[in-house]
């Protein structure tokens, strides 16, 4: 088998990564309904957004350490890759909510680029599921940083 695969069923970690989903949708409609508590859904999503950035630059912490057939070199950008997300998303905690929302669509964004360079052999799913995740998380993020900053 030329893929890595997993005790766990492509379906649960659809749930599972849709599910993420769900506070950044949430948080983008109070933040754009302008609810009496938007900077309190202001400050909730850029901290869950730097939570999960986090999280999906573990990912390739776990790529390096398990992925079969990466040269020295390769595992050692995927490690060296997988703490800048983290760092984003400390930094973004400290910002201004709009510019945050924005830096942290950013960092969705460039981490889905440095998926490109991850090895062939992961499951089917994975690809297409972090483009559309990734695509989800920073549109939700840049409306709550535009409606933030403008409306």
């Amino acid at each position: 088998m030329n893929e890595l695969s997993s005790p766990l069923p492509p379906g649960r970690f659809t749930v599972l990564g849709y599910g993420g989903l769900l506070p950044f949708i949430a948080l983008t409609v109070l933040i754009i309904s302008k609810a009496s508590f938007q900077a309190l859904a202001a400050v909730a999503i850029v901290s869950y957004g730097a939570v999960i950035l986090s999280f999906i630059g573990a990912l390739h912490w776990g790529f390096a350490m398990l992925l079969p057939g990466l040269e020295a070199k390769e595992r050692q950008k995927r490690l060296l890759w997988s703490v800048i997300p983290a760092l984003l998303g400390w930094a973004c905690t400290l910002m201004p909510a709009a510019l945050a929302c924005f830096a942290l669509a950013c960092g969705f964004v460039a981490h889905l680029w440095q998926d490109r360079s991850l090895p062939q052999n992961l499951p089917a799913w994975y690809r297409p599921m972090r483009l559309r995740l990734t695509a989800v998380a920073a549109l939700c993020l840049l409306l709550s940083a535009l409606s933030l900053t403008y409306f």
